[in-house]
């Protein structure tokens, strides 16, 4: 099989991976705010990304000599009596995916730039203590752990960004139905508003949509920010968010933050068998082989959540069928993008992480800043918002980024087990 070898090459694989980790939520956001239902985009994300595990193991573990050391992919797929690990690779898939499904719902209560932010900085306080002791405190405590508060830190920061940008956006909100109150009884605006602060029963995704939404058609280009622009937004994204409880968008990413804290231990277990589960002379799963069994499990949970999500919806999206997934084509390529994206990503992740350690690994966890850059360019994310919120802003990501630089310092070689 490929390994690397050198620090200067999982360097390399590791800014790869910090782009594509950073990308393939952007992708899906784009999609939720189009109105596909997420049922069905994580449906066609998840076959991309099995078939990216099946494309770096065979790519990547099949190259080279196998040794009884390091066998080949296809050679580790045989009988092995290396269960432990396979359960360990399976387990780290399916807090993965329950992280990620959890995700794509965070984006449209809190937003893109905050739900990176905070999902992944939970990932660093529990995931990277936790990498910390499984591999035997080979990093620098006294470096490590002030990262770690800072990236606790930056959660907390996430979570007021979150709360202030809400409080614009009602504001917002109401200044333009009482500006427009007494002209011709009403507005678009209005009712819009009031459509969507009303809590909707989940409605059949094949209903005829109610005439209410009539503010895009008036308005052709909407400036990002505004009252026109957050109602036209939510009359065609397929997850109904507006005017919803704060807690609840932040309950759901934490959910997500305490998930994907998990997988990445699980992996190190799976890879390194530091509890020592495997009889002597079974070799340890080569990366390639638990990314392979991370991902299936990863795609496992993936299909049979989102197949019964499809009949019995969360936070009133639209319920569904496996036939109107089957036929809806819009958007499916993006979704399927988004999985590929998403497997290479992590791949590389892992990649690195075998040859560098997994806490420097985590320095892919700076995908929040590439993720918060797109949701500002590309939709308009915190414009016209108030001086606290870009205080806030402003502030939560220059920790992040101090927090990033302090766990990368923390690094060292990993010792031989």
């Amino acid at each position: 099989m490929y390994q690397v070898n050198d620090i200067s090459g999982a360097i390399g694989l590791m800014g790869v991976s910090l782009v594509l980790l950073g990308t393939w939520p952007v992708v899906l956001a784009v999609l939720e705010r189009r109105g596909r239902l997420p049922q069905h985009t994580y449906l066609d994300y998840s076959i991309t990304n099995f078939l990216a595990a099946l494309l770096i193991a065979f790519a990547f573990g099949q190259i080279g000599p196998d040794t009884p050391n390091t066998p080949n992919f296809l050679t580790q797929l045989t009988p092995q009596d290396n269960w432990p690990s396979i359960l360990f690779a399976m387990s780290g898939g399916i807090f993965n995916g329950l992280g990620t499904l959890a995700t794509q719902y965070g984006w449209a209560f809190v937003g893109l730039s905050v739900t990176e932010v905070m999902a992944s900085s939970l990932k660093v306080v529990i995931g990277t203590t936790l990498n910390y002791y499984l591999d035997g405190r080979m990093n620098k405590a006294w470096i490590l752990f002030p990262g770690v508060g800072c990236f606790l830190i930056a959660a907390c920061l996430g979570s007021l960004v979150h709360s202030s940008n809400s409080a614009d956006n009602q504001e917002k909100l109401s200044s333009a139905m009482v500006n427009n109150r007494n002209t011709n009884g009403g507005t678009a605006i209005e009712e819009l508003s009031k459509h969507h602060l009303v809590k909707d029963q989940p409605k059949d995704c094949v209903e005829e949509k109610p005439d209410v939404p009539q503010a895009a058609t008036a308005v052709e280009k909407l400036e990002a920010g505004t009252a026109d622009f957050l109602v036209d937004l939510e009359g065609k994204r397929s997850i109904k968010a507006l005017g919803s409880n704060t807690f609840l968008g932040l309950a759901i990413v934490s959910f997500a933050g305490v998930s994907y804290s998990l997988f990445s231990p699980a992996f190190n277990l799976a890879t390194n068998d530091q509890w020592h589960t495997l009889k002597e002379g079974v070799p340890h799963l080569v990366v390639y082989t638990a990314f392979f069994y991370y991902s299936l499990a990863c795609f496992a949970i993936g299909i049979i959540l989102n197949i019964w999500f499809l009949y019995h919806p969360m936070v009133g999206v639209p319920r569904s069928s496996l036939t109107a997934y089957l036929n809806d084509w819009k958007g499916r390529d993006l979704a399927l993008l988004a999985g590929m994206v998403c497997g290479l990503g992590n791949a590389f992740q892992f990649m690195a992480g075998q040859a560098a350690g997994y806490a420097a690994a985590d320095a892919v966890q700076a995908l929040p800043l590439v993720s918060t850059v797109w949701g500002i360019l590309l939709f308009g994310e915190y414009r016209r918002s108030s001086r606290r919120t870009y205080t806030l802003l402003g502030s939560m990501l220059f920790i992040f980024v101090v927090a990033m630089v302090v766990l990368m310092a923390s690094s060292a070689h990993r010792k031989p087990l």
